[in-house]
């Protein structure tokens, strides 16, 4: 009975060719084409200036539009982006430091929850307005 296949598990003569004869636990196969991440999206470049005493690090998925509020750069640009860098990855800026970040826009249903609780909700021009409001009051603009 060891040669034959487990229930639903196909024939060893049914089994593709480009497989591997024997696939080891946490195995990566990749294709032969690069992934191209976030292609096709719309993207930005914005400088941003950290005008904290305090580094400052944010990462890959934040909605960058509700970061640090002493980061400093044009949030309506930002609105419904995050960074477009590598999944898990993170940007550092030290005190006083300038430094340009392209962002991608989020794909999906856009919508975006909790953060600094500036949007909550889909990412619409009508709540972007919202958002700007609340933002200002919340002291994220400087004016």
């Amino acid at each position: 009975m060891l040669d034959q296949p487990a229930p639903g598990q196909p024939a060893p003569d049914q089994l593709a060719t480009d497989q591997p004869a024997r696939i080891v636990p946490g195995e990566v196969i990749v294709g032969d084409e690069p992934v191209q991440a976030n292609a096709g999206r719309r993207t930005a470049t914005v400088a941003v200036t950290n005008s904290s005493v305090w580094p400052v690090h944010i990462g890959s998925h934040f909605h960058f539009f509700e970061v640090n509020r002493r980061l400093r750069f044009d949030r309506a640009v930002a609105f419904g982006m995050h960074l477009d860098i590598l999944a898990g990855a993170t940007v550092r800026w030290e005190p006083g430091e300038t430094r340009e970040v392209r962002l991608v826009e989020y794909a999906g249903r856009r919508e975006v929850h909790g953060f600094n609780g500036l949007v909550d909700g889909p990412l619409t021009d009508e709540n972007r307005a919202l958002a700007l409001d609340r933002a200002r009051v919340r002291g994220f603009l400087s004016e």
